[in-house]
């Protein structure tokens, strides 16, 4: 950790379309070498995939796809007199949703879909039934915590 001054957080505005905070920074997080109109184009794509298949509203279904894969609680590494311990923490909100993001976003790239646009809606549709790489993930941090309860009282 920095022993300089704590990082200012900035606001970002949110996206044009949905008007939603979460979605802007969803895009942000897709994004490749600052093509914003790409990954917008990727998302709005999955969105109206989502849409086509499930006759559903997409919004509602990407933040429930969201909270499926959000962690509760992780490891961290703690060092207590020259072994680590695997310790269980939970996890704040910010960081759980960034997590999540960051998931979704890792396992829709590593799905076998033709287009980007494919494999993220694809993606959400399955993380929202509580399927999918990125739930599995989730479900992995909770079961490596779980097994590692016998170091909580290691937490700081």
């Amino acid at each position: 950790m920095s022993r300089r001054r704590k990082a200012v957080k900035r606001t970002i505005m949110p996206d044009p379309k949905f008007n939603d905070l979460i979605i802007s920074k969803f895009t942000s997080c897709i994004m490749h070498d600052g093509k914003k109109s790409t990954a917008e184009k990727i998302i709005y794509g999955a969105l109206d995939l989502i849409k086509a298949k499930t006759k559903s509203d997409p919004l509602t279904l990407f933040h429930e796809a969201l909270n499926n894969v959000k962690p509760q609680i992780e490891v961290r590494s703690r060092r207590v007199g020259g072994a680590t311990y695997q310790v269980p923490v939970e996890v704040r909100s910010d960081r759980s949703q960034a997590l999540a993001i960051r998931w979704i976003i890792n396992s829709s790239r590593s799905r076998s879909e033709k287009s980007m646009v494919d494999r993220l809606g694809a993606e959400l549709i399955d993380a929202s039934s509580n399927k999918g790489n990125s739930v599995k993930k989730r479900e992995d941090t909770h079961k490596m915590a779980e097994a590692n309860k016998a170091f909580a009282h290691y937490r700081w």
